[in-house]
């Protein structure tokens, strides 16, 4: 299991702003070793890079949590009951 963040951004200098409410609402399996489970974020599962907020929850050896934004781009993603999920604004 990964799950250890959501991307905000790759270059960002400051730290982002905290989050109000965050859930998990869906979920994306390539069935190729990546999954990944979309975030709505302050009621937006849209990044503003265009993408979707996710978590890659897990990765089968040789995959890259990039690629969960592949496989959500190309297979869509399935509704599950939304939970809430603790995000703490940082940078790294």
């Amino acid at each position: 299991m990964i799950a250890d963040h959501v991307t905000l951004g790759l270059h960002d200098r400051a730290p982002p702003s905290p989050v109000g409410e965050a859930q998990v609402i869906g979920r994306c399996d390539d069935d190729a070793g990546v999954e990944a489970l979309v975030v709505r974020i302050d009621g937006s599962t849209a990044r503003p890079d265009g993408l979707v907020w996710h978590v890659t929850w897990s990765l089968a050896d040789g995959r890259a949590p990039r690629e969960s934004n592949r496989a959500i781009a190309t297979l869509g993603w399935i509704p599950v009951e939304p939970f809430p999920l603790g995000l703490v604004p940082a940078l790294w």
